[in-house]
């Protein structure tokens, strides 16, 4: 399957997310949050001076976007109203990244543990919960990077792709939210990493992997059913369109700022699929 140009002519795009017929994104180096259409039109909604990144909604339609640099949460409301949800800077050590909202309103927001664009050396960090209140928490410890993750259908099973681990780590929910159970889902293949990842509706995880541009499709124990290359970095990926089934990959040809800013070449690629959304 060679996947298709929906949109392009952005800087750096991370956390699409399906929503009332349409797919939302974070441009974070283009300090944006845009909403795209089928038929190629987008729209700015948002403007994040701190960065954006992971995108999500609380059950009565507030929006909340990660803000990266100052690791807050922010609240839309549907009539554009913008207020802080969450200030998580004095619980993680580095500028965060990809959050998950899942069916409760629970926001699980991961960080980098370490500064990427210095040069330093990969190690270990935590995990937060923010709750529907505003109110947070770290959730987990020790883990390499912490990046997209996603409720299994049970809606008791959380899986974070911990992109320097190399290996999407599974966590069960106990009924106070607490993470336990800690184990291995999924190990990647041969040079993969998993960035963004997205859940179909029998529990398979659609895995964007930057190091060997394609995004595949795992189960659990870490079977590969089915492969997507891009040719370019596969940064993150998502399912929607009117029966689920388009598969959407946010693609880039760099991940630093400057340049991702001067080639304004990331794109948002789509192939159909078998299996639908979660």
């Amino acid at each position: 399957m060679q996947p298709e140009i929906l949109a392009d002519g952005f800087a750096f795009l991370e956390g699409p997310r399906w929503r009332d017929g349409a797919l939302w994104m974070s441009d974070m180096h283009g300090d944006a949050v845009y909403r795209l259409t089928l038929d190629g039109k987008f729209e700015k909604i948002l403007d994040v001076s701190n960065q954006p990144s992971g995108l999500g909604w609380l059950e009565g339609g507030d929006m909340l976007i990660v803000s990266m640099l100052d690791k807050k949460i922010l609240r839309r409301t549907p009539e554009g109203d913008v207020s802080e949800h969450a200030d998580i800077s004095g619980l993680v050590p580095e500028r965060i990244n990809e959050m998950h909202v899942d069916s409760s309103g629970r926001a699980w927001i991961g960080n980098f543990g370490f500064d990427l664009d210095a040069g330093d050396s990969a190690r270990s960090t935590n995990f937060v919960r923010v709750d529907p209140d505003g109110s947070s928490t770290v959730a987990a410890e020790d883990l390499f990077f912490p990046n997209g993750t996603v409720t299994l259908n049970d809606q008791k099973t959380l899986i974070v792709a911990e992109t320097f681990g190399r290996k999407l780590t599974a966590f069960d929910i106990a009924k106070d939210s607490s993470l336990t159970n800690r184990r291995t889902w999924a190990e990647m293949p041969e040079r993969a990493v998993p960035d963004g990842i997205c859940l179909d509706a029998e529990n398979g995880i659609w895995v964007a992997s930057p190091t060997t541009a394609e995004a595949f499709r795992v189960i659990e124990g870490g079977e590969i059913t089915e492969r997507i290359e891009t040719g370019r970095m596969a940064i993150a990926t998502a399912l929607g369109g009117d029966d689920g089934k388009t598969l959407f990959i946010l693609t880039s040809e760099a991940t630093a700022r400057k340049a991702c800013q001067a080639a304004m070449s990331a794109r948002v690629e789509y192939v159909t699929v078998d299996i639908p959304a979660a």
